[in-house]
């Protein structure tokens, strides 16, 4: 009886160290493990152990015969992994050895922001007898996206801040909520006071909209963040009035939206969602929700997981004419082609391909029509219409500079090696400084993507202390 991996999987490999025989992946010593949409169990060289179901922190693994019927096409999705014909492991690459402080005090870390990079990074830190951490959060909250960011319908992912819970009791760990970096307490003080900083503030801003009229659209995570009740987004208010909402962009977020706007109210009562949220929700007129991307539905940027459970929520649809480009080879391409193709009475969600936004008006968007060639999207010179009261961008996130640290425009990201912050213009490491997560590597992986991620910026900082590159504390009090 193999085991499965469902839609709630947060990629934190937990599932890959417990299992005894490997077979859980990709590894994060695998090269695809970077960029995979959740982990896989070979339905072949599984043992029915459940050693994985206890190491799962979001409860995303099931026995096959207990999978509800939402959860069904997770077997097909796993086995489907394994016909790629590649090998994999059969052994695990060995955990790197424990960290150890070779230097006779004991190391101090502050660490700025307290979503998922953070935690992990404090996890790992505190395995070393002696450490402190202090982790600043400029909101009365922790936990950042994950707990404002991850839809209120989705109980299992959020499940993922048990674990935070499980870091913040551990010996070592001091929360300071409230605190701005760059207000009352600087970079130079947390340099004083401590022998790193490590910086994983994520990225808190949008991507925008560059065409007429789109100075006031709204994004799809301020939509998010409002629903989550987010105290900076609390004073938005989005128009519900129209029977159809547009949503520029496919990813996961827009599809979360999507979920949302077409979800029923009383279906939502029970979950996390800000009580001011849902009774705005009670109101709304919104029937259809349309979600566009550029380019084909093979390059779709919502993970099949994602898409399942949005097809087992509400009607989803593809016109006929939009479907190019799909491999029946790939699972998530034959899951695109089976989806409905005709307007439902219902609630819907209707993904639409090949359109570009060329200019958003008082009676919603004007798109350009593409040609897929290739990889491109061009424009064939026609335009279409949809008349929407919403209108929202969901084209990706962008952090924001940092204050007395450098930052690459381009990437937006604060330039490093490995995590270790460089000067851009020599190259060179600056003393005490880290990155981990999304302000390191871009807005790419998941949740638990950053385990792995802050593992080797805190291994970079371990390094450096034991080889005495790190500045001498001045100080012994920290900032409340």
């Amino acid at each position: 009886m193999p085991h499965v991996v469902t839609q709630s999987c947060c990629n934190d490999a937990s599932c890959v160290h417990a299992c005894p025989v490997n077979c859980i992946h990709p590894t994060p010593d695998e090269p695809d493990f970077a960029t995979a949409e959740m982990l896989y169990i070979d339905p072949v060289a599984c043992v029915d152990c459940g050693a994985c179901v206890t190491a799962c922190p979001v409860e995303a693994i099931r026995p096959h015969t207990r999978l509800d019927e939402t959860q069904l096409p997770f077997l097909e999705i796993n086995a489907d992994f394994y016909k790629d014909g590649r090998r994999r492991r059969t052994i695990l690459a060995p955990h790197e050895k424990p960290l150890e402080v070779t230097v006779r005090e004991p190391l101090r870390v502050a660490i700025v922001g307290s979503g998922p990079s953070a935690m992990y990074a404090a996890d790992e830190i505190l395995t070393i007898p002696g450490a402190r951490v202090d982790v600043y959060e400029r909101l009365t909250t922790p936990y950042g996206l994950a707990r404002m960011g991850v839809a209120p319908d989705h109980a299992k992912t959020r499940q993922v801040t048990e674990v935070f819970d499980r870091i913040s009791r551990e010996d070592g760990f001091h929360l300071h909520l409230g605190v701005a970096v760059g207000d009352r307490v600087t970079h130079a003080d947390l340099l004083r006071d401590h022998h790193a900083v490590v910086y994983a503030t994520g990225a808190s801003s949008d991507r925008r909209l560059d065409v007429p009229g789109a100075s006031g659209v709204a994004t799809a995570t301020e939509f998010v963040a409002w629903y989550n009740g987010h105290p900076d987004h609390a004073h938005h208010r989005f128009d519900l009035s129209h029977r159809r909402a547009v949503v520029v962009g496919n990813g996961n977020v827009a599809l979360d939206v999507a979920r949302i706007l077409t979800t029923p109210p009383d279906a939502l009562l029970g979950t996390t969602i800000s009580r001011a949220a849902l009774d705005v929700l009670r109101t709304s007129a919104i029937e259809e929700v349309v979600v566009v991307g550029r380019r084909g539905p093979a390059h779709s940027a919502f993970t099949l997981a994602e898409l399942v459970g949005l097809g087992s929520a509400v009607d989803v649809v593809v016109p006929p004419g939009d479907l190019v480009g799909l491999d029946d080879a790939s699972p998530k391409h034959r899951t695109i082609r089976a989806l409905g193709h005709e307007p439902t009475a219902g609630k819907r969600v209707i993904l639409r391909y090949l359109l570009s936004p060329a200019e958003i008006t008082g009676t919603g968007v004007t798109f350009t029509r593409n040609d897929l060639r290739g990889e491109e999207a061009v424009p064939t010179g026609e335009t279409e219409h949809l008349e929407a009261g919403l209108v929202l961008s969901s084209i990706g996130y962008r952090a924001r500079p940092l204050p007395d640290l450098p930052f690459d425009e381009r990437r937006a990201i604060v330039p490093n090696d490995k995590g270790r912050v460089v000067d851009p213009c020599t190259g060179a490491a600056v003393p005490g400084v880290y990155v981990t997560g999304w302000i390191k590597r871009g807005p790419t992986g998941f949740i638990g993507t950053n385990k792995t991620c802050a593992r080797e910026t805190v291994r970079q900082l371990v390094a450096d202390h034991n080889a005495g590159r790190l500045p001498a504390r001045a100080a012994m009090a920290h900032p409340a």
